[in-house]
């Protein structure tokens, strides 16, 4: 009998897959990513874990990059992951450099190149730029022996799929490829959690007999440890959509909060005794409603921004400007953070020293993609401050995002040392352990009046003033001795 993914190929009467031309391959099947970064790197590593009769491979053009992946150091931080890692590879899982050869050798492959927002031509500033998902494709159609499924695993706008298809299609090599989109849900900080337990996968095809036996291969690799009721199907081009529109969702609910927090300082409200409120009405929920400084990371700005640039395509005005207005509050809600530290600290950053409690764009990991620390610092130094920047993961990061960066910073892996000396703290990242250092050592050795900002409300904040700061949370009425 035949299996779901040898029907692929002898319905479009491609010849033998690989897997049967060399018998003897010792795996099942032979799946390679391309692209090692935050999303190809994990799930791919939980693939192989799950999967010890799958060969995984993934490959990258970086080779610091894979040797990295091949090392103690992994290049990205994620809880668990060095252990997911360490558990398949060598047996199952390999990294390498070889795209060439991952490309002939593999049956699945999985796309997972990045696709930042264009800064230049037409869409700039807003549409996804493909110029690497591009040469992907046609890397694949050049060095492709036999006939394969090709997996979109990132975020791109509507109608990609197609687009590759008929840069596949282009080929005179008589090879078929089928074209999956399974877009990535991974929150950064749990995205081994996610993985190993997700929400939902979901795959799109095209409702061809082909491209639904081509999902059906794509189910059977998530059906090794997922339920099948949380693999769910779909055309190709919900799947694509689905993805922007989950950002979408979520960035949503935090500037929506975050533009609440500004009127409950002016009403003298606290927006978490509102936002409980609110989220106990099982019809909003509770989760995404904690006000801060703003969302990072390298997925909401992008994909809503993405969202408003195909609405505008489609001349969907009002809905565009909608979402748009998603990434402005965002924007306004940092500007209105440093304008408070300005104001409160009487109207002049210049030679003040303050301590940056976190850079990374959310805790448990050290990614800074689009952090609002980024923007924070930038803004501080245009106001003469003198910056320590502190964080238990992200410092490396930091100081390439804040290269040629004009100004005095320093980089300080202890957050007592960072602290020494400061006039404020103003909290980035809603790291634990920002919550259990001790604020009254750090009052000591700060300079006078010490002020805390604590842009993730994750302190004390009564317990800090009574040891002598003056405190301002995001949202509530602040704390002060003046």
């Amino acid at each position: 009998m035949l299996t779901s993914v040898q029907k692929v190929f002898k319905t479009q009467n491609c010849g033998l897959p690989p897997w049967e031309i060399k018998s003897e391959m010792p795996f099942k099947r032979k799946i390679l990513c391309i692209g090692a970064g935050y999303v190809g790197g994990p799930t791919m590593a939980m693939i192989a874990f799950k999967c010890s009769q799958y060969k995984v491979t993934v490959v990258d053009i970086n080779p610091e990059r894979i040797a990295r992946w091949n090392s103690d150091d992994l290049p990205i931080y994620e809880p668990g992951l060095d252990e997911v890692v360490r558990a398949a590879r060598g047996r199952n899982l390999f990294f390498s450099t070889e795209i060439e050869k991952g490309i002939r050798d593999s049956d699945v492959i999985f796309v997972s190149v990045n696709t930042p927002t264009k800064t230049f031509g037409a869409g700039a500033g807003m549409a996804a730029d493909l110029q690497y998902w591009d040469k992907t494709a046609r890397e694949i159609r050049k060095h492709s022996q036999s006939s394969k499924i090709i997996v979109e695993k990132s975020t791109l706008p509507v109608k990609t799929a197609q687009a590759m298809e008929r840069i596949l299609a282009c080929g005179d090599n008589g090879l078929c490829f089928d074209v999956l989109s399974n877009p990535e849900f991974l929150a950064e900080g749990n995205a081994i959690k996610d993985l190993e337990n997700p929400d939902r996968v979901l795959i799109g095809s095209s409702q061809t007999t082909e491209g639904l036996l081509a999902r059906d291969v794509l189910v059977e690799i998530y059906a090794n440890w997922v339920p099948k009721n949380k693999i769910i199907t779909s055309n190709i081009w919900s799947s694509e959509l689905s993805k922007l529109v989950a950002n979408a969702f979520l960035a949503q609910r935090i500037s929506s909060v975050n533009s609440i927090s500004a009127l409950c300082e002016k009403a003298d409200a606290d927006i978490q005794e509102v936002t409980r409120a609110v989220g106990m009405d099982s019809r909003v929920g509770n989760k995404f409603l904690n006000a801060s400084v703003g969302f990072g990371g390298s997925c909401f700005k992008k994909d809503i921004l993405n969202l408003v640039y195909i609405c505008r395509h489609y001349d969907l005005k009002e809905v565009a400007d909608y979402w748009e207005g998603v990434v402005r509050i965002n924007d306004y809600q940092k500007e209105r953070f440093i304008l408070n530290m300005l104001h409160v600290m009487f109207n002049t950053l210049a030679g003040k020293k303050i301590c940056l409690l976190g850079f990374a764009f959310k805790a448990d990991t050290g990614d800074t993609r689009e952090s609002p620390a980024i923007r924070i610092t930038k803004r501080l130094l245009e106001e003469k401050a003198d910056l320590v920047i502190t964080d238990p993961k992200a410092i490396d990061n930091a100081k390439d995002d804040l290269k040629g960066v004009t100004g005095s910073i320093s980089y300080v892996e202890d957050p007592y040392e960072a602290a020494a000396g400061c006039c404020a703290i103003a909290v980035m990242t809603e790291w634990s352990l920002y919550k259990e250092l001790d604020y009254r050592e750090i009052y000591r050795k700060m300079a006078k009046p010490a002020f805390v900002f604590d842009g993730r409300n994750i302190l004390d904040h009564p317990a800090l003033h009574e040891i002598g700061f003056n405190v301002f949370p995001i949202g509530k009425p602040s704390l002060t001795h003046f």
